[in-house]
């Protein structure tokens, strides 16, 4: 086993860069627990464009600062309640607006300010702590902390499945964790190739075959745990393709069973050049993962549960000249389920005129993020508020209550 276990971790520093921005290998962690309502965590990496998703298109202001962008009804956009519209890559969602199963968070971010960096940002999302914390003490995730303050946690039934562990969900409280096959198995015309292209490279032929080498042995281990041949089974389809949804479908069928939490993450949604193409592309995506989580879930168990997808920071409110939009401040949050008080975009508006604007180029900041979840974990779980200060999110002072859940 001891073999087995370096050449897994010589993989993964082989494969680490190209694996941490593809959606080949999507992380996922699952919990289990007594208690009924179920939580589904969705990390957007690569800052999703709020102004886009959820667009003010009553905002005077908005129009002048992008060019090429979906900017209202008259342009495609789903008119939600005569001053916000709904980005048409997300129109199967309109339902569930409708339905009062989705809902919005507009204006909102976490403390970080001015680097922009998303390693940063998304570091400072999953760990749930403020900028007074340094980065390399950020050592645990807030769903972690969340789950040692619930009853009943089970370690035997709490997963985290990819190649790296979500932040979010790392920390005292015990997860078990376990990589999928990501159908890193080389066909034998595949092999001749690499054996063809690096034949006269002795340093990348010789990698490459030790690479062959150690695909061939994971998918060929035979010291699995039963529990890990049925989870790599089951995850099969959930990875085929790079398909998120395809893991929701897998999350769906563990949360209608013993599971209770489920984290995954999303890439792709750093829109720099070709911003209306690829934001269709990817809000579609999301919108079947939530449909299938709700289709797949059923009616009763659908009605417990609470979906929060998430980023680690806004756009630019101008477009820039690549027709796309550049790291920013505020975005926005997508909360669905059944157990959500949707048919609403809440927060405060800033306004986008230039003296409104953070920095004179972002969306103001007028909600910490954490403040939402903060919320949901309150209503769905009953945990108290001074908890949830204290422990899940250190030193946030939560506020009123956005009555986000019913």
């Amino acid at each position: 086993m001891t073999g087995l276990m370096n050449r897994r971790l010589f993989l993964n520093g082989v494969l680490g860069c190209s694996v941490a921005a593809s959606p080949l290998v999507t992380p996922v962690t699952l919990a289990s627990a007594p208690w009924d309502a179920r939580l589904v965590v969705i990390i957007l990496r690569g800052a999703m464009d709020g102004l886009d998703v959820v667009q003010p298109y009553g905002d005077p202001d908005l129009a002048g600062l992008r060019r090429t962008l979906t900017t209202g009804p008259e342009n495609g956009a789903l008119d939600l309640d005569g001053f916000y519209a709904l980005h048409p890559g997300f129109s199967t969602l309109k339902p569930l607006w409708d339905a009062g199963e989705v809902a919005f968070a507009h204006a909102v971010s976490t403390p970080y300010r001015d680097q922009r960096s998303h390693f940063d940002g998304q570091d400072l999302l999953e760990a749930g702590t403020g900028t007074d914390v340094p980065r390399a003490a950020r050592t645990d995730g807030w769903l972690n902390r969340l789950l040692q303050d619930l009853p009943g946690v089970d370690a035997q039934t709490t997963y985290a499945i990819g190649v790296d562990d979500l932040l979010i969900a790392r920390g005292a409280q015990e997860v078990s964790r376990w990589s999928p096959d990501a159908r890193l198995r080389l066909s034998e015309q595949a092999q001749k190739l690499l054996e063809l292209v690096y034949h006269d490279d002795p340093l990348f032929r010789d990698a490459a075959v030790e690479a062959i080498d150690i695909t061939q042995s994971l998918s060929e281990a035979p010291d699995l745990e039963p529990v890990e041949t049925a989870m790599m089974e089951g995850m099969m389809a959930a990875t085929r393709n790079g398909s998120a949804s395809r893991v929701a479908e897998f999350a769906a069928q563990r949360l209608r069973q013993d599971t209770r939490i489920a984290a995954f993450s999303v890439n792709g949604w750093d829109t720099h050049a070709k911003q209306a193409g690829a934001m269709t592309r990817r809000l579609g995506g999301l919108a079947d993962t939530i449909s299938i989580l709700r289709e797949d879930l059923g009616a009763e168990v659908w009605g417990k549960t609470t979906v929060l997808a998430m980023t680690e920071f806004g756009r630019t409110a101008r477009e820039n000249g690549s027709e796309g939009t550049d790291h920013g401040t505020a975005g926005a949050m997508v909360m669905a389920g059944g157990a959500v008080r949707g048919g609403k975009v809440y927060g405060d508006w800033p306004g986008l005129s230039d003296s409104a604007l953070y920095q004179g180029r972002d969306l103001m900041p007028m909600r910490d993020v954490r403040a939402y979840a903060g919320w949901v974990m309150r209503g769905l779980f009953g945990l108290e508020t001074s908890r949830i200060e204290r422990s899940v999110f250190p030193g946030l002072d939560l506020g009123p209550d956005p009555g986000v859940i019913l």
